[in-house]
Order: C-alpha cells, then structure tokens, then sequence
C-alpha cells in the first residue's frame, strides 16, 4: 500500500472545455491521467488536490467522477478554485453512492488515516493584509477554520497537510497557514494551483521545517507523486 498526490486534473468529458488551449502539455490529458495511474494499486490511496472538474453542478460532473472511479486505488477529493460542484459532503456522498461511484471520498473540515498518519487538508486562500478585501478574508478563515477541524479530527497522529493554494509563493506566505502547521507538527505538505511560468516560482523542498511539494498534474506530467510507502 502506498500514498500518492497530484492536483489540477481539470477533467471536462461533459463540459468539454479543452485544456490545450493552455499549450501543448496538456493534449489527451486525459489519456495521460489514466497512464499515470497505472502505478497505483488497488489498495493505494490518492490525494487529489483540487481543481477536479470543470462541471458547474455534481451533475455535469458526472462523467468525470466515472473516469475518476475507474481508475485504481481510493481518491481523496480536496477542493480547488475551479471546482463549482462542490457541495455539502453529504450532498456530495449521496450523489457518489447513487451512482454506484464507492472509490472517492471528501476531505472537508474532517482526515482519513493512512498507516500512522493523517491526511489533513483545505482548499487554502491567498490573502494580503495590505490589499485583500474583507470577502478575501473572511474566506482566508473559514479555510483556516477547516484546517484547525482537520487537524483535530487526526487527534495524535503525524499529519500529512494537503492544500490546493500554495501556502508559500515567490515572496508571498499565508502566515496563518504556516503557523496551524507548525503547531500542528506538520513535517510535508502538498499543493497545486500552479500552471505554466508559475511552476518555476514554486516552493518545493524544506521550507521552514515542513517539506513542500508541488502535485499540479502538468508539473508531474500527469504521474501522480508517491509520498509515502
């Protein structure tokens, strides 16, 4: 059994908005998921990091949620910018067991357990004190909120944080983010978000005593990253 993560997967199979149009890297993107996945195993465990489909209800999400459960191992489902399906996790439960969809799971104000560890996580926010709006930071703690109730959820256990924001980026760092962390214990965080020229100001490796990878699908070349055996 083993742990992977990878974010941005941007699936359209319904809505058919195409992703090449953001260069080259992302033509049959879909094809090179499912060849990714091929690594994995039944009994691994996959972090997704947002960003999932670009359905605008769980409905025209649906046949992305097939190509999903199709493929091997369980997902955790974490929320992106550009996932307007999301709803309530029991909304969201029902509609996967309705459709005979038992793979996916949500990560929302709560973990799962993988071996000793703890799969923590939120969607995360950017927040500038000097120049964010006050919409920007009432959104900025509600994520803090559900970070805190993820946590809590993973009691004792070493957590593992998952985000779908960078909470470090180029000059810019969450504060609030890094400081749950680290009161927290967190020793390796995931993210995604981060397309094209932004890859190059990503943080990966230590940063302030947690281990920070970027898990964007098209960084990975669609593979998703292995974090744990």
């Amino acid at each position: 059994m083993a742990l992977y993560s990878i974010g941005d997967l941007h699936l359209s199979l319904a809505s058919k908005k195409p992703m090449d149009v953001f260069g080259s890297v992302w033509e049959n993107h879909t094809e090179k998921i499912r060849d990714g996945f091929n690594r994995i195993k039944s009994d691994d465990v996959c972090v997704l990091c947002g960003d999932i489909s670009w359905g605008m209800t769980l409905e025209e999400s649906l046949e992305d949620f097939r190509f999903i459960d199709s493929l091997p191992g369980k997902k955790i489902l974490l929320k992106g910018n550009h996932d307007y399906w999301w709803s309530t996790v029991g909304k969201t439960k029902a509609f996967f067991a309705e459709n005979n969809l038992y793979s996916m799971d949500i990560l929302n104000n709560n973990c799962f357990f993988y071996n000793d560890y703890a799969i923590c996580g939120t969607r995360g926010w950017f927040y500038e004190e000097e120049t964010g709006t006050e919409h920007d930071k009432k959104i900025r703690n509600r994520e803090l909120l559900r970070l805190a109730s993820s946590f809590k959820a993973g009691g004792g256990a070493e957590k593992l944080c998952f985000f779908h924001y960078p909470p470090v980026y180029r000059d810019y760092t969450c504060s609030d983010f890094l400081r749950l962390m680290a009161e927290n214990g967190v020793k390796r965080c995931c993210y995604g978000h981060l397309h094209g020229i932004g890859h190059k100001f990503a943080t990966e490796g230590n940063y302030e005593g947690i281990e920070y990878a970027l898990v964007s699908a098209d960084w990975l070349d669609f593979k998703p990253l292995k974090i744990l055996e």
